[in-house]
């Protein structure tokens, strides 16, 4: 069984943890959030192609005729 901590080292353990993270500069976060934007729009467009292709072969199929 873990023994308790009281609140105030927890957060002197968490304080000290914190220290030891390396934070991101600007550009880093930067250059990740246009690379995720960038991503998304790809796979939104990918998703999108293929969804039109399915619609178009489904109503030849279905004998819509390609209306």
């Amino acid at each position: 069984m873990a023994s308790r901590t009281n609140p105030l080292t927890f957060l002197q353990q968490v304080r000290a943890e914190t220290a030891k993270v390396t934070w991101p500069t600007r550009r880093e976060t930067m250059v990740s959030t246009i690379m995720v934007i960038v991503m998304v729009i790809i796979t939104a467009l990918f998703f999108f192609a293929v969804d039109q292709f399915y619609g178009w072969a489904m109503s030849l199929i279905l004998g819509g005729g390609g209306q």
